[in-house]
């Protein structure tokens, strides 16, 4: 479940290693690219934590993070 808090949308998957994680943060650059919204996120092990909001809105979640977020959802 994402979590709206300090103007931004917050979730960290948890993966069964390094490789996996990787992998997905891969998928996501690729839709994030398409979609020109690039997520601020990082990656410790097998696991990826995002931080979502639109920088040309002045820092807050938009319809743009939203949509971001469920294209992550389903590469998960």
């Amino acid at each position: 479940m994402w979590k709206e808090e300090d103007n931004k949308l917050k979730k960290t998957f948890e993966f069964d290693d390094f490789k996996e994680a990787f992998g997905f943060m891969t998928k996501v650059a690729i839709v994030a690219e398409k979609m020109n919204h690039h997520p601020n996120w990082s990656n410790i092990y097998n696991t990826v934590s995002f931080e979502l909001n639109t920088h040309d809105a002045g820092d807050k979640v938009t319809e743009k993070d939203h949509n971001l977020a469920k294209e992550i959802d389903k590469l998960a």
